[in-house]
């Protein structure tokens, strides 16, 4: 089964709905909101005049934010339909920013050398080789470049259902979308675990130095069902009476040369 090919035609829907929905909220976007959350504003400053790589960018919300905090930014994303909504709300509110469609793991193969890499947010379940994605990370820095990720936590994942640890073969299945305007049409999809330790092992060896790692016991987004909003954007959920981690956010710089990060990789 061609699993890039499923995912890109379940996105491409997903979009189409994504963008008319309140949990986007596109007009309050064109208005001047801000997507980015506290967690990532925090660990990345000022990014005034930096060059930022958007992996995964979706219909750029966060990546034209960043754009609007002074960042140089680039957003990739599998989605056709997403880049092109990118590039029209670009223009749209007179933000610059370089969208491009391609599989990340694909864009990641050539060097282009960033400030900083950033992804955030259900990213990661969507790649089946998680070493291949560190490793191009690591080529698209330069070095002193920093990479931050804020994910959801793979506890969750194992809650309701799915394998803790990674898996050759992607679960695959049916799902409707998560925002509010939800249509009765479900989209197959197809997902990978990444374990904790798989994903830090594998941004070491690709010769990051993690600065920070930061794990948070709630979501920035009320995207699960039955979750509790107890401080204005920060929604938990409770295991047995106990708070789970929902969110985990990692820092990395990148300092080896590319002689260290090939002596890592062996």
């Amino acid at each position: 089964m061609d699993y890039l090919k499923l995912n890109k035609k379940a996105w491409d829907a997903k979009t189409k709905i994504h963008v008319k929905s309140s949990f986007y909220d596109v007009p309050a976007f064109k208005a001047g909101n801000n997507t980015l959350n506290d967690i990532e504003m925090k660990a990345l400053g000022d990014v005034s005049g930096k060059s930022l790589l958007h992996l995964q960018c979706h219909f750029g919300l966060d990546s034209l934010s960043w754009a609007r905090l002074g960042a140089k930014v680039t957003g990739v994303d599998l989605s056709s339909v997403a880049i092109k909504q990118a590039q029209d709300l670009s223009e749209q509110c007179d933000l610059h920013a370089t969208f491009i469609c391609d599989d990340v793991i694909n864009y990641l193969q050539k060097r282009r050398q960033f400030d900083v890499v950033f992804t955030s947010y259900g990213t990661i379940c969507w790649l089946s080789d998680i070493k291949a994605w560190a490793q191009g990370v690591a080529r698209q820095l330069k070095p002193g470049g920093t990479f931050f990720m804020a994910e959801f936590h793979p506890v969750y994942d194992l809650l309701d259902g799915y394998s803790y640890f990674h898996q050759l073969e992607p679960d695959v299945e049916t799902e409707t979308v998560y925002t509010e305007n939800k249509s009765e049409e479900k989209q197959a999809i197809a997902v990978w675990s990444h374990p904790l330790g798989e994903v830090i092992s594998a941004l070491l060896c690709a010769g990051l130095s993690i600065q920070a790692f930061e794990e948070f016991d709630y979501s920035p987004y009320d995207c699960f069902d039955n979750m509790e909003e107890r401080q204005a954007g920060q929604f938990h959920l409770q295991h047995k009476g106990n708070d789970i981690p929902l969110v985990y956010a990692l820092k990395a710089v990148k300092e080896c040369s590319e002689e260290t990060v090939s002596s890592y990789q062996k």
